[in-house]
């Protein structure tokens, strides 16, 4: 790039946009305003990675056309020595972190190849992956079809953006979608998002238009309605991710040809190299290096209790740009003074958010297994994202889910289900224990996880090893939880009314000695409302009392000068009959997968709430059971005449109740009732399928879920088992595969 002609506002540009990412991964304006803070992070710096694609295709994709052209392959040779820098730069912290357990050899080429190894670092793999399909491309077609097929590959990487509601509701679409998903985590990639900027930038740059007036005029009305784009569709719940746009490249078209005019460009003199490679080194290196200075500055205001360094977002913004760009003066000056013209277009950077990055593609494991053998669940994923996007519409904007997936996310499968909550946008967990947030933590999950119960003494290291935040269930606890002597963060539990756990909300005292405990860092406060489920005059009166007791101790909190920065009292039934009681999260359980405690209930909800799970087993065998002969333990059951029976590979150890024994239950094969006869046993359960035509062995049956035209609920168990959905649910058997449908 040093010896083409130089364009110090290009130069100068590339900062600007490097402190834009900056901001993307440290959300400045968070404790001033939301919408301001996603107005700067989630529009305005969403400008960034596509001016440094473009001025990477201003000076280097010319030369995918020629294929005697050095810069193509010098290109990349660069760019993957920066990426393999980058790589070694943050392996510890990635460890540290726990981001690469369990990881199979498939989950390794998909970080190297598409997602980066670690948060920020996917611009890399993308910038070559980019520049090597336009090579190809450039081959077969000539410059205008490999524009359009750049813009087809945009416009299909958007379905996978900010507009995968839209693809989302179409069948079709989101099952190509979701085969693209399980091939690296988001479309803004080489595929589909750099070549289409790397051309731009090139095409831009040849264009004639130096009236500053009219690009102003552009610039400013392309980027209004970009701005508006964006809220729209954030309003709507549309995005899955929101790097593109479909009025970014009109947005950038304009501002790159600002910065092409109405300065002369000058040949590279020796002022203007060293400004030139100042400029690119440093914004390269503010890239690479900020994350670790956001891991230094945490560490630091840690060790040094100035808290104001990572509670104020703005603060912290500046601590960390001002680090990394100290950071970035050491590579700065010694590239400078090693490599004087030999500069050219080293890869830049981009715009990842920390909770962004998906580590989500570990080794298979017997609960995320894509195979039914015996028994298994069947998970829908659709049905999972409904259900999220149903129960935000019922909150306001300013309150987050909490998704509750203790109990193995209600026997769905924890894991799972907290990686498609992350796709969704979900940042914050509840568990009942430690080892099941642990579990999480292993598996790559980032975010809040708040331990809703219990937590022995002996195991308090586990809290701050895993990043986990506990609940305090009584004032004694608290104490115990100071004297560890290590910073725990906690949830204080407040008793309102449950007499289950938490501090009495009249024992102010107990909860101000709390606040002042040296070793506590209290970051939020939660009630549970008891009588939520039920919309009688004692439940609404009872519900009240506690909504008010509970507001009313956050009040007297804040007039003592104590800080709140959470507060929840909601779960499912809250969320559905009280939305107007809504505080900082909601901490939604049995809702989140479609059903409720009751049959009644699941009812009034069926047209809004989509039931996750499907639970079928395999016919083991087919037999005669002749008239007189008895079936199963004790013989309990003696046919009265000749009869088929199939007996299914399932039993009370995979969570099929023992209560639907001896015709209590039954099954769906073949769209008919397969009434349960004898016992069911362990592992096995023995149906009546005398009506059911043509039922072979390894056919499935259905004991939860939709059949033809019939169908079995989970309520529907419960009632026959004289329980509720949500312990049917939850005692679902470990060994049961989960399959994604």
């Amino acid at each position: 790039m040093q010896r083409a002609k130089r364009n110090d506002r290009l130069d100068g540009f590339r900062l600007v946009a490097a402190a834009l990412v900056v901001a993307i991964h440290t959300s400045p304006l968070t404790s001033w305003n939301e919408n301001a803070d996603f107005f700067l992070t989630r529009v305005l710096a969403r400008i960034a990675v596509p001016f440094f694609l473009m001025v990477t295709g201003q000076f280097v994709a010319s030369g995918c056309r020629k294929e005697t052209d050095p810069r193509v392959m010098r290109y990349v040779k660069k760019a993957a020595l920066l990426y393999g820098i980058s790589i070694l730069l943050y392996l510890p912290i990635g460890i540290y972190a726990g981001h690469y357990k369990n990881l199979s050899v498939t989950a390794w080429l998909r970080m190297l190849l598409f997602d980066g190894t670690f948060y920020h670092l996917w611009y890399f793999p993308a910038c070559m992956t980019g520049i090597l399909l336009i090579v190809l491309l450039g081959k077969l077609l000539n410059k205008r079809q490999t524009m359009a097929v750049a813009v087809i590959l945009y416009l299909a990487g958007l379905g996978g953006d900010s507009y995968y509601g839209l693809t989302e509701m179409v069948p079709v679409l989101s099952d190509a979608y979701q085969l693209l998903f399980s091939l690296f985590s988001y479309t803004r990639n080489g595929i589909f998002m750099a070549p289409l900027f790397f051309l731009f930038g090139e095409w831009t740059a040849e264009r004639n238009m130096d009236d500053r007036r009219v690009l102003w005029a552009g610039l400013g009305v392309s980027f209004l309605a970009m701005t508006e784009e964006a809220f729209l569709l954030r309003h709507f719940k549309l995005q899955r991710h929101d790097s593109m746009y479909l009025l970014l490249p009109v947005v950038m078209f304009f501002l790159y040809r600002l910065l092409l005019t109405g300065e002369k460009q000058s040949a590279p003199a020796a002022g203007n190299r060293r400004w030139a490679v100042s400029a690119v080194v440093l914004s390269t290196w503010v890239y690479i290096l900020h994350p670790a200075m956001i891991v230094v500055l945490r560490g630091a205001a840690k060790v040094s209790g100035i808290g104001l360094l990572t509670e104020n977002s703005f603060v912290h913004y500046i601590a960390v740009l001002a680090l990394s760009v100290l950071a970035a003066w050491i590579p700065a000056l010694f590239l400078h003074r090693s490599r004087k013209e030999n500069k050219r277009n080293a890869a830049q950077p981009d715009d990842r958010e920390p909770h962004d990055r998906k580590p989500d593609r570990q080794k298979p494991d017997p609960e995320t297994t894509f195979s039914s053998g015996r028994a298994w669940l069947e998970l829908d994923r659709s049905a999972l994202h409904h259900n999220v996007r149903m129960l935000r519409e019922k909150l306001p904007d300013s309150c987050r889910l909490m998704p509750a997936i203790k109990a193995d996310a209600y026997g769905h499968g924890a894991v799972y289900v907290a990686k498609e909550l992350q796709k969704a946008g979900v940042d914050a967990f509840c568990v009942a224990c430690a080892k099941e947030g642990i579990r999480l933590r292993r598996q790559g999950i980032q975010g809040m996880i708040l331990v809703l119960g219990y937590t022995h003494p002996e195991q308090f290291a586990w809290l701050e090893q895993y990043h986990l935040t506990q609940t305090v269930i009584d004032y004694a606890y608290a104490r115990q939880l100071n004297e560890y002597g290590k910073t725990v963060h906690v949830h204080i539990g407040v008793d309102t009314g449950m007499h289950r756990i938490g501090i009495r909300s009249e024992q102010l005292e107990q909860i101000f000695a709390i606040y002042e405990m040296e070793h506590l860092a209290v970051d939020g406060l939660f009630t549970h409302l008891s009588a939520s489920d039920t919309m009688s005059a004692e439940g609404q009166s009872y519900t009240k009392e506690q909504s008010e007791a509970f507001y009313h101790l956050i009040s007297q909190i804040k007039a003592h000068g104590y800080p709140c920065p959470a507060v929840h009292l909601q779960a499912s039934y809250g969320v559905l009959n009280y939305p107007e009681l809504a505080g900082d999260y909601a901490r939604i359980g049995i809702a989140l997968y479609g059903v409720l405690s009751t049959k009644e209930d699941t009812c009034r909800w069926s047209g809004s709430l989509k039931p996750v799970l499907s639970f079928k087993a395999r016919i083991a065998t087919v037999r005669t059971l002749y008239q007189g002969e008895s079936a199963g333990y004790g013989m309990q059951y003696t046919a009265k005449q000749d009869m088929r029976i199939a007996t299914l590979a399932v039993g009370y150890a995979d969570g099929l109740p023992r209560a639907l024994s001896l015709g209590v239950g039954s099954v769906l094969i073949h769209g008919h009732r397969a009434p349960v006869i004898g016992r069911i046993c362990m592992d096995q359960t023995i149906v009546d399928i005398s009506g059911i035509p043509q039922v072979q062995a390894g056919e499935e049956a259905v004991l939860i879920g939709r059949c033809g035209d019939m169908e079995i609920s989970v309520c529907d168990i419960a009632a026959q088992a004289g329980t509720i959905a949500n312990e049917i649910l939850s005692r679902m058997g470990s060994r049961l595969e989960r399959v994604l449908v």
